[in-house]
């Protein structure tokens, strides 16, 4: 049985741009796409004598996101294979649940409803800081979306928990037969200075040598694996943060890893993934690493 992608509609203008997102990254991968939808009318129909004008109207509402949705797909992408789905949940849940059989989830940027100016919207940011599968939240320029800049960027973090982060990263690239950029940022504490008798040597060298060393230990499997892939691995003095938004405008996709503790139902996002989903110009994939 094969996954399929999975991709929150809702009528949005940032939902339009992630279903056309999702179509082609469907296409390129040969998998299914599933559009789904989050409506909560279903839970009232039947709970009355007659539904109401406002549930009915909630009703024809759903339909016509779903069939739209649909429609724009098949439009565009005439052999895909799509299935839609109206469930009657808040959208933030369902999306989750059906991450448990996704091989990915894609969402806009923001949805219906967010307030005017605000960079990420709540349904995104929460499904992306807790689903286990992959979350791509789409956003940025139009030569991203078009996957013109021919780059995937990596964020490399810490081995033991960027595993399926590095996985996903090489096989996206793979599929769309370009490079993949591996950033390790790093930094020097105030503190080490080379007028340190203790140092034997510069404090900044030694830094970048430990975040080179690092990154090559990421990446050393995976690239094995997709010896077709042309790698980049790039260390750099700064904040991660900083560092990676200002190399996502040269980028078709941000790739990151995230820490799934079990148990833990809060939001689950570092620093950098908090960051590069408000500000990153381009898509950006959170993906999860169970420890």
């Amino acid at each position: 049985m094969t996954f399929p992608l999975v991709v929150g509609v809702d009528g949005s203008d940032g939902s339009l741009v992630a279903i056309d997102w999702a179509a082609d990254e469907a296409t390129r991968k040969g998998l299914p796409l599933r559009l789904v939808h989050a409506s909560l009318w279903e839970r009232y129909e039947g709970a009355l004598p007659a539904m109401s004008r406002e549930r009915s109207s909630e009703k024809v509402l759903a339909e016509h996101i779903v069939g739209s949705a649909e429609e724009r797909v098949r439009r565009h992408n005439p052999d895909l294979r799509v299935t839609t789905e109206t469930l009657p949940a808040e959208a933030v849940y369902a999306l989750l649940d059906e991450g448990r059989n996704a091989v990915a989830l894609v969402t806009g940027s923001r949805g219906r409803g967010e307030l005017a100016g605000t960079l990420l919207g709540s349904v995104s940011l929460a499904v992306a800081a807790r689903a286990y599968c992959p979350v791509i939240v789409v956003r940025g320029d139009k030569a991203a979306l078009n996957g013109a800049h021919g780059r995937i960027l990596l964020g490399a973090g810490d081995p033991d928990t960027n595993r399926e982060a590095v996985r996903f990263a090489f096989q996206e690239a793979e599929a769309r037969g370009c490079e993949l950029d591996v950033v390790r940022a790093w930094r020097c504490p105030a503190r080490e200075t080379a007028d340190d008798p203790a140092l034997v040597e510069d404090p900044a060298h030694q830094h970048e040598k430990q975040a080179a060393a690092l990154l090559d230990t990421l990446v050393a499997d995976a690239s094995a694996e997709h010896p077709d892939v042309r790698l980049r691995r790039t260390t750099i003095e700064g904040s991660a943060r900083k560092v990676l938004v200002n190399r996502s405008a040269a980028a078709d996709l941000v790739v990151l890893g995230a820490r799934r503790r079990s148990g833990h139902f809060g939001l689950q996002l570092g620093r950098v993934s908090h960051t590069l989903l408000h500000h990153a110009a381009c898509p950006v994939a959170v993906v999860p690493q169970k420890v």
